[in-house]
């Protein structure tokens, strides 16, 4: 597998040759997540699930940010602790992301159970000359790494405090950047230098050297994080261990609403809970896989509608596939699925292409279809066919309602009474037994021979 390398701004092998470790940056821990957030997780669970799918062992790392100003001043709006915002947020995160099917990672270590690992790699940056205190805290000194800015292709020299940079007279350079912050306001910690809390970019270097090695395979996160995060998590990490820090960087494309970035001061932001709420698992998968990862994606309800589109082609073709029982079997289906196969592995080997691996899957779902509605499709069919196409499901994560033998039973007695009354012109009772169907999200597909039906997931934006 080739990934797109941030660092080399090249692609790169993947070595599947032993396990394969992973950093993924996760999130600060203040607020609800966002579909912004889950775009990023998302393409990272389907990377997790493609390479499992193939027998590769993945150590997966996911942090949660559970110290920050941020959660510090929600806790003070709130009036309550910055421990029980996170503990708050976390519950939320797991509630929002089991929801959309995604796998839990190896590990989710908290910034605030390493603050020893922290402090510890604190000591050995100010040891050797690259970290240094000053009233207000611990400082990296940007000038003692040479290579600073080659993740983000930034030049030291023309790099300005701004923004994102944090302005403070004591130190050296404006482009240094807090290990350890001094506070005297919870949370705080005990330290060598004085009481205070982490700086965020320390915890993610030493939580993912503590937890892969000085060396690991992808370190990844939002394309938002390339700078200053990331480039200071390499020029911190790399001074520490003399290593390179990770083989491959790979950075997700942001979610945009309108073009613009979301934001609280725009009041565009849309929590996963909302999405899920109306969209369900399945749709926000197809959303944020739709693109290339690295390419920004517009968040609009036209492109959800498309993607649910879509689904419900999904959907009938899984239970097309189900009831194929026509005697007219198909010489050509093998080698159709062998070529949807290879296009859909070749299409994520290559730079991990969901786009392309989308259309191979619905190229398959579509072909299926027709093969159906000309009733050319039988049982022996579906015994090739339904194998990969659960197995695309399973590596993209998305879910098929799955129904009870007895409920099966029950249905097909149904639409067999149906079908008597319709051949006795009972029209009316024969669509009260279809509104039945419906209030049980079965839907009749009616093929020149025979009707059979699917069962629909429920969608809230679909009733609406």
């Amino acid at each position: 597998m080739k990934l797109q390398d941030t660092l080399s701004n090249s692609e790169q092998m993947l070595d599947i040759s032993k396990k394969v470790k992973i950093y993924l940056c996760g999130v600060t821990v203040y607020d609800e997540s966002h579909i912004g957030h889950a775009r990023t997780i998302i393409v990272f669970d389907v990377l997790r699930k493609y390479l499992e799918s193939k027998g590769i062992e993945v150590n997966f790392v996911q942090n949660f940010t559970d110290v920050d100003d941020k959660i510090i001043n929600r806790a003070k709006l709130e009036n309550t602790t910055a421990e029980q915002i996170s503990s708050k947020y976390i519950q939320n995160y797991f509630s929002d992301f089991d929801g959309l099917n995604v796998k839990r990672a190896t590990n989710y270590p908290k910034a605030t159970e390493h603050i020893d690992d922290i402090e510890d790699f604190i000591k050995k940056l100010v040891e050797k000359g690259i970290a240094y205190v000053t009233k207000n805290g611990v400082y990296f000194s940007v000038s003692k790494f040479p290579q600073y800015g080659k993740l983000s292709k930034k030049k030291i020299d023309e790099l300005q405090s701004g923004a994102r940079i944090e302005v403070d007279e004591a130190k050296k350079d404006p482009l240094d950047f807090a290990l350890w912050k001094f506070s005297d306001i919870k949370p705080l910690w005990d330290s060598p230098w004085g009481k205070g809390r982490p700086g965020w970019h320390i915890e993610c270097s030493a939580m993912s050297v503590r937890y892969l090695g000085e060396n690991f395979d992808i370190h990844g996160g939002g394309r938002d994080l390339i700078f200053p995060h990331h480039e200071n998590e390499i020029a911190q990490s790399e001074s520490f261990t003399s290593k390179q820090f990770a083989k491959i960087w790979m950075h997700v494309g942001m979610v945009t609403i309108n073009g613009e970035k979301m934001s609280k001061s725009l009041g565009n932001i849309k929590s996963i809970k909302h999405v899920l709420d109306n969209w369900g698992a399945n749709i926000i998968r197809l959303f944020c896989l739709s693109g290339h990862y690295s390419k920004p994606i517009d968040y609009s309800e036209e492109l959800l509608k498309e993607n649910l589109t879509k689904w419900r082609q999904a959907e009938t073709c899984y239970y097309e596939l189900i009831h194929a029982n026509n005697e007219n079997h198909n010489s050509e289906i093998k080698s159709m699925i062998e070529e949807t196969s290879n296009e859909f592995d070749n299409a994520l080997e290559s730079d991990f292409n969901t786009h392309l691996a989308l259309l191979a899957f619905f190229k398959l779902v579509k072909e299926v279809n027709y093969l159906a509605a000309e009733e050319k499709l039988d049982s022996n069919d579906a015994k090739i066919i339904i194998p990969e196409f659960e197995r695309i499901l399973e590596i993209l994560g998305l879910t098929i309602p799955k129904i009870t033998l007895d409920k099966k039973q029950e249905i097909d007695n149904l639409i067999i009474t149906r079908e008597q009354l319709r051949k006795e012109k009972k029209f009316q009772d024969a669509d009260k037994i279809r509104d039945k169907l419906n209030e049980m999200n079965i839907e009749l597909i009616d093929h020149r021979g025979k009707t059979v039906w699917m069962k629909k997931e429920k969608i809230k934006a679909d009733i609406q």
